[in-house]
């Protein structure tokens, strides 16, 4: 196998070892010859590392193949779990160094410096962590999830952004007083402010958050993630606090807000695309008293468009249920704190009775998502569309069914 020229005294030592790697993994009945010459055939068409080959074809969870390489080429591997890093450790390498290179240094002792990575053929990089820092390394081989849950937790979501933006006395940095609208907006249009919402806004997709909450206080801007119903902090880092007009100022822009209006409420919409699916994103603006303090509502279609059954009712309840949403009379109603399925459970019970037979409408605040078959009504107070002259309008529809949501 040619691994090409202009490697590293390690990385040449890594390309012999993915030879002992692939004797081994076979040796230990972990990957079989046809599967082998798979992964081969995806290496040559894809231009992929063998070991990257076997990741994407599923032959191998990453911790077993990380096993396996600690084996060959002597590294051991971390269990970053219960992992704290002191401050002393997390200073040894720059932030942004931190989120390129996707490594964390977890440890310092007698002038080594150990340092945690899941990609054990790119070894050049602790020759540069040598050069950077002066200390011997000690490279340990990790998981890539754990890696990502350690960066966070101790740099924060957009730690590298927020770095550099200190670094470069970003926007709002120093300042002091109301900014005008020109300078809000002028703010709000820089590269990387750009960048901290996006990453603020995906990160809380990742994690699978119902609502993002920015909250100003006098020295602090708070984040937290709704996750499962419950309030989360979001690891960000401190700093942050020096970019809040930015901030707010972005998501005003990208939910087609008044920027220059900070004394009402106001409310917008955000659409963005994430992996290939469609997230809309609910703005809700509310003046207060160190600022404008923001909740963004995450609608993610693909999270909430379940069928009755994939909603894990046990079966007495589902029974239950299915009957009396199958009954031709009555009213059913779905309650309970926000993030707990109300849309979802609602959602899934209209998509099993809808059909050519039946006429469906509803009436939404908003619209959170379209459904086939059902004819959904946006309730607007700006043009007097109510939910009470939508429900009195509806029912001279001539429904069969009406959901009030």
């Amino acid at each position: 196998m040619n691994f090409g020229a202009g490697f590293s005294s390690l990385e040449m030592d890594a390309a012999h070892g993915l030879m002992s790697i692939t004797d081994l993994l076979l040796g230990k009945k972990l990957l079989t010859e046809e599967q082998l010459r798979e992964a081969v055939a995806l290496l040559e068409t894809q231009g992929l590392r063998l070991d990257q080959a076997i990741l994407q074809l599923g032959f191998l969870s990453e911790r077993q193949l990380l096993e396996v390489m600690g084996e060959c080429l002597k590294i051991p591997l971390a269990n970053l779990s219960e992992t704290v890093i002191d401050s002393e450790t997390r200073q040894a390498l720059p932030t942004k160094f931190i989120f390129r290179k996707h490594l964390v240094p977890i440890s310092r002792e007698n002038g080594t410096l150990g340092v945690a990575t899941s990609d054990a053929f790119d070894l050049s990089v602790f020759d540069d962590i040598r050069l950077l820092t002066g200390l011997q390394i000690k490279p340990f081989l990790a998981t890539r999830d754990e890696i990502e849950k350690l960066i966070k937790a101790h740099y924060g979501v957009g730690g590298d952004t927020i770095d550099e933006m200190v670094g470069t006395e970003g926007p709002s940095a120093g300042r002091s007083g109301p900014e005008s609208s020109e300078d809000l907006l002028e703010m709000a249009q820089e590269a990387s402010v750009i960048k901290l919402v996006n990453e603020i806004i995906v990160e809380a997709i990742h994690e699978r958050a119902s609502d993002i909450h920015i909250e100003p206080y006098e020295h602090e801007l708070s984040i937290r993630y709704r996750i499962d119903g419950v309030l989360q902090q979001a690891s960000v880092p401190p700093q942050i606090h020096q970019f809040q007009a930015a901030i707010i100022s972005r998501i005003k822009i990208l939910a087609s807000l008044n920027i220059a209006e900070r004394r009402v409420p106001q409310d917008g919409r955000i659409n963005f695309q994430v992996g290939g699916r469609q997230i809309d994103v609910r703005v809700s603006v509310i003046p207060m008293l160190f600022g404008e303090g923001i909740v963004m509502r995450i609608l993610d279609k693909a999270s909430v468009l379940f069928t009755l059954t994939e909603l894990g009712m046990d079966e007495p309840t589902f029974k239950c249920f299915k009957g009396l949403i199958d009954r031709p009379h009555g009213i059913i109603l779905v309650t309970g704190p926000t993030g707990s399925g109300k849309t979802t459970t609602l959602y899934a019970a209209l998509n099993a009775i809808v059909g050519p037979d039946l006429k469906v409408l509803t009436v939404e605040d908003p619209v959170e998502y379209h459904l086939q078959g059902v004819n959904q009504i946006p309730v607007d107070q700006k043009v007097g569309m109510t939910f009470e002259r939508g429900l009195r309008a509806i029912l001279r529809h001539d429904p069969d069914v009406v959901m009030i949501g």
